[in-house]
């Protein structure tokens, strides 16, 4: 089952930041993928992927080991897999993934960028959206920016779990 359209909202996020998210959300493919590029070029350093030390690189083989060995169709069509939730190998192995280990992904593949990961076409323009969703990126404090991102990577991939329903969606108590 593919998961489509359908995103998680964290809680703890602030007003500004789902604004973010829905920028985020109403993007196509292409647009999110070229937003999260710009977000880890443009920010730098002072966006990491979230806590390096809670992220665990040897959990994600396949997305940071075999996926390098790609030629760069095939890496921009992963990509593209996991962004649209696709039930694929490599949307999978990112599905897994717990969010932090998510986030080391997309910073790694942006780090690389250009030299083991394809890269943005020199032609490349972004689009209005996009600068609309990177400057209200620009404007939240880094705790808002990781909330966002964060967000970001666990409404991708694919993944046949699903989340257990809260009290409001069954109208039952969880009983021992």
């Amino acid at each position: 089952m593919v998961l489509g359209q359908n995103t998680i909202k964290s809680q703890a996020l602030s007003e500004e930041s789902l604004k973010v998210v829905d920028a985020f959300n109403a993007l196509n493919t292409d647009e999110k993928l070229a937003l999260l590029y710009y977000v880890y070029k443009k920010m730098g350093d002072s966006i990491t992927p979230a806590a390096p030390t809670a992220t665990d690189p040897e959990l994600a083989p396949k997305l940071l080991g075999d996926f390098y060995e790609l030629d760069n169709d095939r890496q921009l069509a992963i990509m593209r897999e996991i962004v649209n939730r696709e039930d694929t190998e490599y949307s999978r192995a990112y599905g897994t993934l717990k969010q932090n280990n998510q986030l080391m992904v997309w910073f790694a593949w942006a780090q690389a960028m250009g030299d083991k990961v394809v890269d943005l076409p020199n032609d490349y323009q972004a689009t209005q959206p996009i600068n609309d969703a990177l400057g209200l990126v620009e404007k939240l404090d880094f705790e808002g920016q990781i909330s966002v991102l964060r967000t970001a990577a666990e409404n991708m991939g694919y993944t046949d779990i699903q989340p257990i329903p809260s009290q409001a969606e069954t109208g039952k108590t969880p009983s021992l």
